[in-house]
């Protein structure tokens, strides 16, 4: 068995980190595809079905469509899709609590913001993404700091705009914001990039972003995408696959961890 991963572009990270963890545990390679358009993500994801993969994981709300799709052309095998659902009995569907974490972010920041003033820089204008941020400002008010927030764009194309994430991080500052987080996919690394430039406190997201700026990355917001990977392509391995949603928050994540 050779488990596939979609995608391992540096905002996915955490992919590639579970599905290197489980190659090195067991010696079970896998193979990966980041798709550029719609119809690249569903012919990659129905090649792999073809050539015998299992499971195939399919990474970001996007591939919703493909995997409703090819899982009904492919009934014995299994997919895994991360932040998005679909109802069917061969496909594991994992979204995330993402408020919980972005609340306690928004703690963090408060804390730390000498102006009280904290901004959030989403990138594409989607329920998922205001999850992040309507924690981060329950959070932040909870610290006694005020929120301002801003999106990169309501297409695709706003996950891949560092400069425009640039602007909007300066705009945030120049309104007293002396803490920003970013949602943003790789728009966000133009807000860490000039928040860090500014000498302000920058946080991160999906993946634990403190080496891109030491000292300037307050803390990041890590969802554990690794986790869930790796733990799908065990339960494959293991025979213990199971369909349907998982939602994962931060009383299921210390369960999860202590269970390997």
């Amino acid at each position: 068995m050779a488990p596939a991963a979609s995608s391992t572009n540096p905002s996915t990270r955490p992919v590639y980190n579970g599905s290197e963890k489980f190659k090195a545990e067991t010696g079970i390679d896998y193979k990966d595809f980041e798709p550029q358009n719609d119809t690249q993500g569903e012919q990659a994801i129905r090649n792999f079905a073809k050539r015998g993969y299992n499971p195939v994981v399919a990474l970001s709300f996007a591939w919703t469509d493909a995997i409703a799709k090819v899982s009904k052309e492919f009934p014995d095998t299994q997919f895994v899709l991360v932040d998005s659902v679909v109802d069917a009995p061969n496909v594991r569907s994992v979204t995330f609590k993402e408020q919980e974490g972005g609340y306690l972010v928004g703690l963090l920041a408060a804390e730390k913001s000498a102006s009280k003033k904290v901004g959030f820089v989403g990138g594409m204008d989607i329920p998922l993404i205001r999850n992040f941020a309507c924690g981060y400002a329950i959070g932040a008010k909870a610290g006694g700091a005020s929120f301002m927030q801003n999106y990169i764009g309501t297409t695709g194309a706003a996950w891949n705009d560092p400069v425009r994430g640039g602007e909007l991080a300066k705009a945030q500052m120049e309104q007293g914001a002396d803490v920003i987080y970013a949602a943003a996919g790789a728009s966000g690394l133009g807000v860490l990039q000039t928040v860090a430039d500014a000498g302000k406190l920058g946080i991160g997201v999906d993946s634990n972003q403190n080496h891109l700026h030491p000292g300037k990355i307050l803390t990041s917001m890590v969802k554990r995408v690794d986790v869930a990977v790796f733990n799908a392509f065990a339960d494959v391995k293991d025979g213990k696959f199971t369909p349907g949603l998982n939602a994962l928050g931060l009383k299921e994540r210390r369960r999860r961890l202590g269970s390997r």
